[in-house]
């Protein structure tokens, strides 16, 4: 397996940068363009390999999608213009994808066959899969289909009430675009909310959607008509950046047209209360979705406990965000944070081994962890465990080592977030 030496460079993070496109705006793009009749443009797409797969799976459907760089066109029928797919669809490492399209080909007139690779096909599917079932989907595969690979024979839905037991955007959605081929009306009701980006996105594609709080309720049968989409920087990515400012001395960045959607800006929340020197701007709105600059300059910070409400708003970044805790005065202490046992690896389990071969003092525990700083890291040889978040958590961790750290299958880092390290590079530039 490839491997790659990351050499401690003792300067600080400086300049200004712009991310990739938000990985999850980029998914739903691809998915409402693709239900929609007539023809949706999508620019700053995410060219990272989730996304791609869900390109893939329209297309191998009949959907005629263009793509160059990182602009996406879309022209579609919309749903009758799809085709029985000729052969299994794979979704390679993307939960999204498996996820959001499995609500979405329980209501199309056809069968269906999908799989991914070795790490999503041991995340649950289940989560999704007894919704669906519930609504009139038949669906099986491997454990009664709650382990890909599954096949779906497509048919008539029907609209439900749904609690997920689980804060996850992705188990939402899945229901709502079920819900968009179903009869009647389904409702999901959550007990904390998630990301909004498909009840946002569904509004831009002239859908119709009701929102109260925590509920959201779709009627079946809608038509959708293409639109243009811009896709905001993705928050998750440039926290690694932010991160990285805020451990190295001097650093001073800022991160230009971020999406700052209240539902994925907790992170930013938490850095605040631990005392960051942050200053956040919006400057516009593009198809409902806030987008601005985050300028962020080093500060010794103050270690909190952190759980409740903001963790789903937050889930992708505690990789990053306990690195940071490692080099914090004080115990920090993440709970309510299980779910993040069910993403492409057991986030809790992996990131303790991680920082602590890197010489942390981090306990796991049965939803979060316990983070005792602050601790110098020395380096070594650590594996990204094949997650794209933990191969970047750990490149910002070598900036702070005393030795090399031998970062293991370093490619992952391409379903996310392509050019990181060329972008790493620009910020050590004096």
């Amino acid at each position: 397996m490839k491997k790659v030496t990351l050499k401690p460079v003792n300067v600080p993070l400086t300049g200004n940068l712009s991310v990739p496109g938000d990985k999850s705006i980029s998914h739903r793009a691809i998915i409402f363009g693709s239900l929609a009749r007539g023809k949706t443009k999508i620019s700053n797409f995410l060219n990272g390999e989730d996304c791609l797969m869900t390109i893939k799976a329209f297309q191998s459907m009949g959907v005629k999608i263009d793509h160059k760089d990182d602009n996406v066109v879309i022209d579609s029928e919309g749903v009758t213009g799809f085709k029985e797919p000729l052969e299994p669809i794979y979704f390679g490492n993307s939960g999204t994808t498996a996820r959001l399209m499995l609500g979405l080909l329980a209501g199309l007139p056809f069968h269906t066959t999908v799989y991914g690779d070795p790490s999503l096909t041991k995340r649950p599917m289940d989560r999704i899969r007894d919704p669906l079932i519930e609504m009139g989907a038949k669906i099986d595969g491997r454990n009664n289909g709650s382990l890909l690979p599954i096949a779906v024979r497509g048919q008539s839905l029907t609209g439900i009430t749904f609690k997920p037991p689980v804060k996850s955007a992705q188990v939402k959605s899945g229901v709502l675009l079920a819900g968009l081929l179903a009869e009647g009306e389904t409702t999901v009701i959550e007990t904390t909310k998630t990301r909004d980006h498909t009840e946002t996105m569904l509004s831009a594609f002239g859908g119709e959607i009701t929102v109260n709080g925590n509920t959201v309720t779709v009627k079946g049968n809608q038509s959708l008509t293409g639109t243009e989409i811009e896709i905001p920087g993705d928050i998750s990515s440039a926290a690694f950046f932010i991160v990285g400012a805020l451990l190295v001395p001097g650093s001073q960045i800022t991160i230009k047209n971020v999406g700052l959607n209240p539902t994925r800006t907790g992170l930013l929340d938490v850095l605040n209360q631990m005392g960051a020197n942050l200053k956040i701007v919006e400057t516009r709105r593009i198809g409902g979705e806030p987008i601005g600059d985050i300028t962020v300059q080093y500060r010794e910070l103050n270690a909190i406990e952190i759980d409740g409400d903001v963790i789903p708003r937050m889930i992708d970044e505690f990789p990053i965000l306990a690195l940071l805790a490692t080099q914090i005065e004080g115990k920090t202490i993440i709970r309510d944070a299980e779910e993040l046992r069910h993403k492409e690896t057991d986030r809790i389990s992996s990131v303790v081994n991680i920082l602590n071969t890197l010489g942390a003092k981090v306990k796991g525990t049965d939803d979060g962890m316990i983070i005792e700083g602050k601790s110098p890291l020395i380096g070594g040889e650590v594996n990204s465990d094949g997650d794209h978040r933990l191969g970047m958590m750990i490149a910002i961790a070598s900036l702070i080592c005393q030795e090399d750290v031998t970062l293991v299958d370093p490619d992952v880092i391409n379903i996310s977030y392509p050019n990181f390290f060329d972008d790493l590079k620009k910020l050590q530039m004096i």
